[in-house]
């Protein structure tokens, strides 16, 4: 709270390279999406690139970590008047100024009402913001769960909120090896979301003891500190930025491997959705799948632009690895 309420007034006073890892290009529809956002709200953000998954129209979102509400504003456009964005923070000055610039907001993208809101709070326990069981289609965060000591109650928490077949994709730092306790009491170090990464192996086993599906990678780009005192700390520890989607499957949809064909249609992603590392859907073709793919697909948002088949190759679950 102190350290990116106080300390961190913008983003040129990080002290690693940490939080500014290159990002994939983005789309023209969000790049004019981020020129709308007021310019105060993106100083004070601190966030790694950008975390949007695809196929966003009139879905309820929460944001964990929102900070300034960067995402949040950028989220409330691509979902549009009929979506809904939520923000937590645990950084009451954050949360001011994401709660300042809502009217602008709403006015500039020419909104009725707002389909953005602000808590005060943590993401460990998001039931005392009110967070209802099965209230949400996506849970999204950027580059903050590191900042939390407790990684399972976020990942539990998340799974709560999310509605059956909702998914949790995320942005985050990893770690190629558990860090010592003198790197994990190292104050900037936390504040510059290393201290606290997570042993990569070990979201794995998180995920899956809350209910999650097993972590499909998306995106993953090696993080270079650029300080040397704080380099000499870690030792040979490496980082990574990376960016992971989870699935809550119902129980009942996991039935066997088949073969999908990607209708084509998401906004942005009309001829190809890349998907993971592992898929890349394109559009008329006839892909197969594993048993886990097919379920994620059957019962999560993005079942109306799939044709699904039972059956096909019986491929083996792929699993990204840092």
């Amino acid at each position: 709270q102190n350290y990116y309420g106080k300390e961190l007034q913008k983003s040129e006073d990080l002290k690693t390279n940490a939080c500014i890892t290159s990002a994939r290009p983005v789309s023209k529809v969000v790049r004019d999406a981020l020129e709308r956002i007021h310019e105060e709200v993106v100083a004070r953000y601190y966030g790694c690139g950008l975390v949007i998954p695809e196929c966003l129209s009139s879905c309820r979102i929460l944001d964990l970590g929102s900070g300034s509400g960067r995402d949040c504003y950028l989220l409330s456009q691509l979902v549009g008047e009929q979506g809904h964005i939520t923000g937590i923070d645990m950084t009451e000055g954050q949360v001011e100024v994401a709660k300042k610039h809502i009217a602008y907001h709403t006015d500039k993208f020419g909104y009725q009402k707002p389909n953005v809101e602000f808590f005060h709070g943590y993401m460990e326990n998001l039931g005392d913001a009110g967070l209802a069981d099965n209230s949400y289609d996506i849970v999204i965060s950027n580059c903050v769960i590191n900042l939390a000591p407790d990684k399972r109650a976020v990942l539990r928490e998340a799974f709560r909120v999310l509605k059956p077949g909702g998914e949790m994709y995320f942005s985050d730092v990893y770690a190629s090896q558990r860090l010592s306790e003198t790197t994990r009491k190292h104050r900037v170090l936390w504040g510059e979301c290393l201290a606290g990464a997570l042993y990569w192996r070990d979201l794995y086993s998180i995920a899956e003891e809350v209910g999650f599906s097993p972590p499909r990678l998306v995106t993953a780009s090696p993080i270079t500190i650029g300080n040397k005192e704080l380099e000499g700390i870690v030792g040979d520890c490496r980082f990574v930025s990376a960016t992971y989607r989870l699935f809550k499957v119902p129980g009942d949809s996991r039935t066997g491997p088949g073969q999908v064909t990607y209708s084509g249609g998401i906004v942005g992603h009309e001829r190809e959705l890349v998907f993971d590392a592992n898929f890349t859907f394109k559009e008329g073709e006839v892909v197969n799948v594993d048993a886990e793919m097919a379920a994620i697909l059957q019962s999560s948002r993005f079942a109306e632009k799939f044709l699904i088949r039972a059956g096909g190759a019986n491929t083996a679950a792929l699993q990204g690895c840092c």
